[in-house]
């Protein structure tokens, strides 16, 4: 469901539905606003963006908190979504022996909390993000994986791409790079990770190459890596992946139908 508030001191568009994203602005005068008690970034001009979880609640409050205390409250209605359940049969559910697996794992995660909570001055959040790159879509955003002898996994926090190793992936909207891997994850492969400003930021799993480092500013449509097949895969392709904060977010809601 794609909405617009009419008429409201908080005003906002976007999508109202677990994964998607809202844009808006606060009523002159907002120190702060806060979306079910979690803290949204305001820009200078009183812009901001918020998102829904894959698993969020039917319901949420933006509060916006003017200069003299007063407070001004806009409920949210989200849509629930059906999800597509997947099953990789030929894929265990952990890719490593599971000693091994267990020793490896804690560090990248590690390092991928650390590149999501790198502070940045990317302004891409303002922009319309375009598809890093085109093709047929192998699985859906949200979709429940069930692995080798049944056993299910986390659900799918992005959306796969299927094409050929080295179709090149251009950055969806400008940004900073806050995570380029010098060497594959266990699950990810080689992972890239571009802040776009704002608690937004995109995740590039499975590349065959890196083509830019940490610190650099990308600009939308700019080349940052190619297609490929590392980490956990059946076959060659793009997942992407995009957060807002803590919520996973639908591409397919954000950017839009694949050209």
């Amino acid at each position: 469901m794609v909405a617009v508030a009419q008429a409201q001191a908080i005003r906002w568009t976007g999508a109202l539905e677990q994964g998607g994203l809202i844009r808006g602005t606060v009523p002159v005068g907002t120190r702060s606003l806060a979306l079910d008690g979690t803290p949204v970034p305001l820009a200078s001009d009183g812009s901001f963006i918020a998102g829904f979880d894959r698993d969020a609640p039917p319901s949420a409050t933006l509060v916006a908190t003017m200069a003299d205390g007063r407070t001004v409250a806009q409920p949210l209605a989200i849509a629930p979504r059906a999800w597509n359940v997947s099953r990789l049969d030929s894929l265990p559910k952990i890719p490593l022996p599971e000693p091994e697996f267990d020793r490896l794992r804690p560090a990248e995660l590690a390092q991928i909390a650390a590149a999501r909570a790198t502070p940045t001055d990317a302004a891409g959040w303002r922009q319309p993000l375009r598809w890093p790159t085109t093709g047929r879509i192998s699985t859906l955003f949200g979709s429940q994986r069930i692995y080798q002898n049944g056993e299910a996994g986390s659900y799918h926090s992005g959306i796969d791409i299927a094409r050929e190793i080295g179709t090149v992936v251009v950055a969806p909207a400008d940004g900073v790079v806050i995570l380029a891997a010098d060497h594959p994850f266990t699950l990810e492969g080689n992972l890239l990770m571009i802040d776009h400003g704002m608690g937004l930021n995109s995740a590039f799993l499975h590349l065959s190459r890196i083509d830019v480092a940490v610190g650099d500013h990308v600009r939308q449509g700019q080349p940052v890596g190619l297609v490929g097949r590392s980490g956990r895969v059946t076959g060659p392709h793009l997942h992407w992946s995009l957060r807002w904060q803590a919520a996973k977010l639908d591409p397919l809601l954000v950017a839009g139908p694949m050209p």
